[in-house]
């Protein structure tokens, strides 16, 4: 089968399972700027994705503590020498603002991040532009909403979690499986269960 990926180190897990990966960039990730980021006045600083991560740690961050959404971007935030201070059970943002003690939170993420679910103030680190093309596939790995939008060709796809899921239907995708757990370990587990 022919398995739609967006990342290398996915490709290789792809091609692991027997199956044959094609690699398609379907977005693009730009900084928003290259001043470190100072969240010392806020108890929490919230990280929602690896790629906020990687650019937490590019431009530098002081911060009392440090909540990841979950394990991908607790790894990408370690890869920085950043420490975590808590990764909640459910890697959604309802999982973190249900896992979060309270206090002042800056939630640093994507321009266009969901900010319906943390009460928390705002940083945008990165804009994810979308690199719309057709795909020649079986089926498709989303990591996320915006590389459903840029999936043109309408395929089954699997989603990382419910958001991608949700957005992929949005848009007429046909969802035919949704990672148990939100990671790359998930999606690949949700592929080979198919």
């Amino acid at each position: 089968m022919r398995v739609a990926v967006t990342r290398e180190d996915i490709a290789g897990r792809v091609a692991a399972l027997g199956h044959e990966p094609v690699l398609v960039e379907l977005i693009r990730v730009e900084p928003l700027g290259d001043e470190p980021v100072d969240a010392s006045g806020y108890d929490w600083l919230v990280v929602t994705s690896a790629n906020g991560a990687h650019e937490l740690g590019r431009r530098g961050v002081r911060a009392n503590r440090i909540a990841a959404i979950g394990p991908a971007t607790a790894a990408a935030l370690r890869e920085h020498g950043l420490h975590v201070d808590l990764v909640p059970e459910l890697h959604t943002q309802e999982g973190l603002r249900e896992a979060l003690p309270g206090g002042r939170l800056l939630l640093a993420a994507a321009e266009g991040a969901r900010r319906d679910v943390l009460d928390a103030d705002f940083v945008a680190l990165y804009r994810t532009v979308e690199l719309p093309q057709a795909v020649d596939a079986d089926i498709a790995l989303l990591m996320s909403g915006s590389a459903a939008r840029a999936l043109g060709t309408r395929m089954p796809v699997v989603a990382i979690g419910p958001q991608t899921a949700a957005e992929a239907r949005r848009i007429g995708l046909d969802v035919v499986a949704v990672a148990e757990v939100q990671s790359v370990d998930g999606l690949v587990e949700a592929l080979a269960s198919l």
